[in-house]
């Protein structure tokens, strides 16, 4: 079975101190659901602080970006060499990087194989918009973003590779793909995967659902056989709705 893995992606909230009080509050509420992969990711002023915070515990840390160089005149960036010691996973491909930064299929598998080389797992999000998901053109554009996304990684490599399904439709907007929708889709891009690489490493692989996931709609995601876990964005960034998502995810998958 695989082990479910809900990341918080905390976007651009919380200060440094708000980051490690967050933290240091919730580190004990979720500690009882250890069959569930747990991952926070911070702003990059805290990646550091929180990383400490947290190294007594097994909560994992993620970041939320990175570039595929390890130094250089980047202005802003950071390097995949900057994050090693500090986080595990790394957040690649989000559809706000993608709408706001210029982010591509391109960048994200330099980015994805950046990561990788330099012992990080990348969280590798994809996403259709409403106009091509009413324009019934999400399965082709989903797999389009696989496909490129992942172009050029090797089959062990995957092994450290999560996939995010976020309809761009439902990231902070409250809508949400219902369970049975998000599950095929899900299904879809593992289907991807397996042409790619065989099945051992479809059914290896862990595939997220995001996109105004709270409390009230986990355990409907949870219970699809598809659906191996969450990345969260609003619902992170509470105590109370990050243990209920982790709880959720631990109850609806026995574990």
């Amino acid at each position: 079975m695989r082990m479910p893995i809900i990341a918080g992606n905390w976007k651009m909230y919380k200060t440094l101190a708000e980051s490690v009080s967050f933290v240091q509050e919730l580190a004990p509420h979720l500690a009882p659901f250890n069959g569930v992969e747990r991952v926070v990711c911070p702003t990059f002023i805290a990646v550091a602080a929180v990383a400490d915070a947290l190294k007594n515990t097994d909560i994992k840390v993620g970041a939320q970006q990175l570039h595929w160089e390890t130094q250089g005149a980047f202005t802003s960036q950071i390097s995949p060499t900057m994050l090693q010691g500090l986080v595990e996973y790394v957040i690649i491909g989000h559809s706000e990087c993608r709408a706001y930064l210029g982010e591509t299929d391109e960048t994200v598998n330099k980015k994805a194989k950046a990561a990788l080389a330099h012992g990080l797992k990348p969280i590798v999000a994809v996403g259709e918009s409403l106009a091509q998901n009413e324009a019934g053109e999400t399965e082709s554009f989903v797999s389009g973003q696989v496909r490129g996304g992942l172009a050029g990684i090797s089959a062990p490599d995957m092994a450290n590779v999560v996939i995010a399904y976020e309809p761009i439709w439902a990231i902070g907007t409250g809508k949400s793909a219902s369970g049975d929708v998000a599950n095929s889709i899900i299904g879809m891009i593992r289907g991807v995967v397996r042409d790619l690489y065989g099945n051992d490493v479809a059914n290896a692989l862990r595939i997220q659902y995001g996109g105004s996931v709270k409390p009230e709609n986990m355990a409907e995601y949870m219970s699809q056989p598809e659906i191996d876990g969450a990345l969260v964005g609003g619902a992170s960034l509470k105590v109370a709705d990050f243990t209920a998502l982790v709880k959720a995810a631990a109850e609806s998958k026995g574990v």
